[in-house]
C-alpha cells in the first residue's frame, strides 16, 4: 500500500479567506457579516474530508484550475488554509463558506484526512 501524502495546514485561515466567505454567504444570508464575525472568533476543529462532503451534499470537483492549484500545494508541502464552514440546521447541511477547492484537493489524496475548520451555526 502506497503511503499517504502528508497534508500540511496553517494554524488559522488566511485573512483573505474571510472576505471570500462574506462574498459567498451574501448570496444566501441577509446578514452574512454576522456569520463571518462568528467564524473569526470560532476555534479550530477537525473533521474528516469525507464527512464534510457528506454534510455539505456537494459533489467532488476533479479537473478544475483551483483544485489543481491546491493539489500542487499539497505535493510541494505548502500548508493549506483551514476551511470556513457554516451549519444550517434547518436544511441539515453544512455550507462551505470558503475552502471548497481545498477540500476537493485534499479528498483526492486521502478521504479520511482530518481537515482543520472553523465552524459556526447559521444565525
Amino acid at each position: 500500500m502506497k503511503p499517504k501524502q502528508p497534508i500540511l495546514w496553517l494554524d488559522n485561515p488566511e485573512e483573505h479567506n474571510y472576505p471570500a466567505a462574506l462574498s459567498y454567504l451574501s448570496l444566501i444570508h441577509k446578514k452574512p457579516e454576522i456569520c463571518v464575525d462568528a467564524l473569526r472568533k470560532s476555534p479550530i476543529q477537525k473533521f474528516k474530508a469525507k464527512d464534510i462532503f457528506r454534510a455539505s451534499s456537494l459533489p467532488i470537483l476533479s479537473k478544475n484550475s483551483h483544485v489543481e492549484k491546491n493539489i500542487e500545494k499539497i505535493e510541494k508541502f505548502t500548508p493549506l488554509s483551514p476551511l470556513l464552514l457554516v451549519r444550517n440546521p434547518i436544511l441539515g447541511k453544512v455550507i462551505i463558506a470558503d475552502g471548497y477547492h481545498r477540500l476537493c484537493a485534499v479528498y483526492t489524496f486521502d478521504e479520511d484526512a482530518l481537515i482543520p475548520v472553523k465552524i459556526v451555526d447559521i444565525p
